[in-house]
């Protein structure tokens, strides 16, 4: 997996067309995990930062796709967090 920054100016590495969609998707985590990090010390709460990546997200999704599309992949959600695919920790 490709570093988030480079050494000598902190700035974000650019993205190679090589790497693949999973890739992409844990580069893109760190960033939001990076972004959590930030707000939370600056005083946000959890709740709120997640609320709104989530608001962000879904707007980002619907003016990408529509929103027929954002719905329907909105209804695979709940099965999803059911069977612990956004869990981090081992299931009991």
């Amino acid at each position: 997996m490709h570093a988030m920054s480079n050494v000598t100016n902190d700035k974000p590495e650019p993205v190679r067309a090589d790497e693949d969609a999973a890739d992409l998707r844990r580069i893109a985590v760190t960033y939001v995990d990076e972004a959590f990090a930030t707000g939370r010390h600056e005083g946000l709460d959890s709740d709120s930062l997640a609320h709104a990546a989530l608001f962000a997200a879904f707007r980002d999704l619907v003016a990408t796709y529509g929103e027929d599309a954002t719905a329907v992949f909105a209804e695979t959600l709940p099965g999803k967090i059911k069977a612990g695919a956004y869990s981090v920790c081992t299931r009991h």
